[in-house]
């Protein structure tokens, strides 16, 4: 892994940057065998990009590119958020780390997702491939925004902000099904734990991120204009409004196709386990060889809009 730190187009930030090789013994050409364009991974909120470092190494080996992954704004080695934060600073950023690692493709998940997809509107992208993304059509999202939240860590009640994310967006499976008060005291046992710490220390950035998703709320048509071949994918366990945007998006935007990944939950990236870097390498190969495999989604017809679920060749 090589890590390094670039500069930002507004002058005084900087982003963390972490690249990975593909190793010896890829199996899954993707066309050219040297000097291949990298890939660049976008992680969600409330979490930094160290998550995704084995993710990111497994699509690297798969395709046999260099992949990226960086710290958004506000964790790592990465400036802090500006008071003017918005969508329009991620893209800003997004289009420095690709020019940086000179990067064609991405990856995203989550709120990475939706910058992944704002990009997509505006910026040159050869492929993309989102993970539940956190798209917010025609105000879908504003419904999982809770004033609480935002209001309790004004009061500096941490654990009290966490159990009101949690059961808002319910990403932790059937952990955010609990009443608030376990919630809670989940988040204080959770906060003895590295990763539960970490968590704590970047609620602010998850409200400002929030926020930011429900400013670019859309209607199907702002996509329109989407030419980047797209996999939206969701994971068969992650909650239901994630795939429900996905089929949205594919069924008004030719470039959009979307598929379920069976037995997956929300943190699918973050899991072990080889079925998600392998069905995000097929798509950005677009290798031939592979266009008829199945992807079996969970008996759910709309998910089959996707090439390799049909007697046919995916859209690209």
């Amino acid at each position: 892994m090589e890590t390094r730190t670039i500069g930002t187009d507004d002058g005084d930030g900087h982003l963390e940057l972490h690249s990975f090789g593909p190793a010896a013994g890829q199996i899954l050409p993707a066309g050219n065998s040297g000097g291949q364009p990298g890939v660049v991974v976008i992680h969600g909120t409330l979490v930094t990009d160290a998550l995704y470092r084995p993710f990111a190494m497994k699509i690297a080996r798969l395709l046999g590119r260099p992949v990226h992954t960086y710290n958004r704004r506000g964790r790592g080695g990465s400036s802090g958020q500006r008071e003017d934060y918005s969508v329009a600073t991620e893209i800003s950023d997004l289009r420095d780390v690709m020019r940086a690692t000179g990067s064609t493709d991405v990856v995203a998940h989550s709120f990475g997702g939706f910058v992944a997809l704002q990009a997509a509107r505006t910026e040159s992208l050869r492929r993309l491939v989102t993970y539940d993304a956190a798209v917010s059509l025609s105000g879908s999202l504003s419904r999982r925004w809770r004033p609480e939240l935002e209001h309790s860590m004004a009061a500096g009640q941490l654990d009290h902000a966490w159990a009101h994310l949690v059961q808002g967006l319910e990403t932790a499976g059937p952990v955010s099904k609990l009443p608030l008060g376990a919630l809670r005291m989940l988040s204080i046992l959770s906060a003895r734990t590295r990763l539960g710490a970490e968590m704590r220390q970047l609620l602010p950035t998850a409200v400002a991120e929030m926020r930011a998703v429900l400013d670019a709320d859309a209607e199907l048509a702002d996509f329109a204009g989407v030419a980047t071949p797209t996999l939206m994918l969701s994971g068969g366990w992650s909650p239901a409004y994630f795939a429900e945007t996905g089929r949205q998006l594919a069924a008004a935007v030719p470039s959009i196709d979307f598929a379920l990944v069976p037995g997956q939950l929300h943190e699918g990236p973050l899991r072990p386990g080889h079925r998600l870097a392998l069905t995000t390498a097929r798509f950005l190969a677009d290798d031939a060889s592979l266009r008829f495999q199945r992807i079996r989604t969970a008996g759910n017809p709309l998910a089959n809009r996707l090439g390799w679920a049909r007697e046919g060749n995916p859209r690209t």
